[in-house]
């Protein structure tokens, strides 16, 4: 996500490496860098010059900070800039009253039905969290792309949601039995699929302000393929004119986009960034948080992001039970094993990489990240052939045992000793972690 972009910014802030102070013709070098590499995102033009021209003004006003070097100060200053473009600092994420009808809008192929489904999961999920249920209904117009109701139908049943089919062949008369449908039988929320076209036109529009006249939906989400780049700016003004929407969820932010789009969202169309799509699963979605995505695009990471998916998809019990481990130093085989379950509860290496600090801007190729997931379940594979007790006390791993482990896996003895050698590894920052204390706040 933001990859092009994280490894431009990354190349122009070295460049400051060695210089002592801030000057106009350093400054002016990295802002060149910085607008060709907007523009290459696909930044529209007279957004960049907007950007450049609040950087240059503010780096050159600036009093600098005793404690920061050149570098340092201009990232600082390109920070705050990139939060306020992207929604500012104190962006909130969004909340949904109740009851409420949440109309989707979008074209075809933006990934807007299986959104749907993401947004319902993600609304139960935030109820859990709280202790209670909420009765949730998906209901679809969607008439012009072959299968798209079916698709929902199924998609409702993997998150555990209903799903109401209309009778009706007309799509504002099955918006109207679906809205009385969430009516008669009280539930919580409606979110409702609408009708996509490949390009916006005029019959489309209309059947979309009936729609919007009889539910008068609290809520308008409009889904934009962030892969289109400034087309897809130019489709949320179309709809914003014709119909109007609250926020945007910008989709496959785990694509190869430039992120123009996103970049340049908030401050053409003065409306919030909901949610991102990041991903084909259910779960792939993500609230945007415009301070986290700026250090994203800055190399910085985003660890609160990643933090927040492993009290999600982790359970307490087990971080506690393999923190102690790592803390008192009595790190096993099984515990390394479970170590390599949860990075995989978290989703691929490519994935997790986004949010760490200073990798966003490491250049590893498919090949050498594939090779990464292959050795991962390779590992896998041979401790499921450990039996328990060697798992316990690895040091019985004679050569006997070791040939046995690798027939069982499907791998060779050394691969074993390559996993023997990482689970040492993995020891030795445990008796680091151990020496400086305090490991279980990296949990908490």
């Amino acid at each position: 996500m933001f990859n092009f972009l994280t490894q431009k910014f990354s190349s122009i802030f070295s460049s400051f490496n060695g210089n002592t102070k801030l000057t106009e013709s350093n400054i002016d070098d990295a802002l060149k860098q910085v607008s060709e590499s907007l523009l290459e995102a696909d930044v529209p033009n007279h957004v960049v010059i907007d950007f450049i021209n609040q950087i240059k003004q503010e780096t050159l006003g600036k009093e600098i900070i005793k404690s920061l070097n050149p570098g340092q100060q201009f990232i600082k200053i390109v920070y705050e800039r990139l939060c306020e473009f992207l929604g500012g600092k104190n962006a909130i994420a969004p909340t949904f009253q109740i009851p409420s009808v949440i109309m989707v809008l979008g074209l075809q192929g933006s990934g807007k039905t299986t959104t749907v489904a993401k947004l319902a999961n993600y609304l139960q999920d935030l109820s859990k969290k709280k202790g209670k249920t909420r009765k949730i209904l998906l209901g679809s117009v969607d008439f012009y792309r072959p299968a798209a109701i079916d698709q929902l139908e199924i998609l409702s049943k993997q998150v555990n949601v209903e799903f109401y089919r209309s009778s009706q062949a007309d799509v504002i008369k099955a918006a109207k039995e679906i809205y009385n449908q969430f009516k008669q039988k009280e539930y919580d929320y409606l979110i409702l699929d609408t009708a996509g076209r490949l390009h916006i036109d005029n019959k489309m529009l209309q059947e979309l302000q009936e729609i919007n006249l009889i539910l008068e939906p609290k809520y308008k989400i409009l889904v934009l393929d962030s892969m289109t780049g400034q087309e897809s700016l130019k489709v949320a003004q179309a709809f914003d004119q014709n119909i109007g929407f609250n926020s945007a969820i910008l989709t496959k932010l785990d694509s190869e986009t430039r992120a123009g789009a996103a970049f340049a969202f908030r401050y053409i169309l003065k409306k919030p960034i909901s949610f991102i799509g990041s991903g084909e699963k259910i779960e792939d979605l993500e609230l945007f948080y415009p301070e986290r995505m700026a250090t994203r695009i800055l190399g910085m990471g985003d660890v609160l992001t990643l933090v927040e998916k492993a009290e999600s998809k982790i359970k307490k019990s087990e971080q506690d039970r393999l923190a102690n481990a790592i803390s008192s130093g009595n790190f096993t085989l099984q515990d390394f094993a479970s170590q390599l379950d949860m990075v995989g509860n978290l989703g691929s290496l490519s994935k997790i990489m986004q949010y760490l600090p200073g990798m966003g801007s490491v250049k590893l190729t498919p090949e050498i990240m594939e090779k990464g997931e292959a050795e991962v379940k390779k590992f896998k594979a041979i401790l499921n052939s450990m039996t328990v007790k060697e798992k316990v006390f690895p040091r019985i791993l004679d050569n006997s045992r070791k040939q046995r482990i690798a027939k069982g896996s499907g791998t060779i003895v050394i691969d074993v000793n390559l996993l023997l050698e990482k689970f040492e590894q993995s020891k030795q920052f445990a008796k680091l972690f151990k020496r400086h204390g305090n490991f279980k706040d990296m949990f908490k």
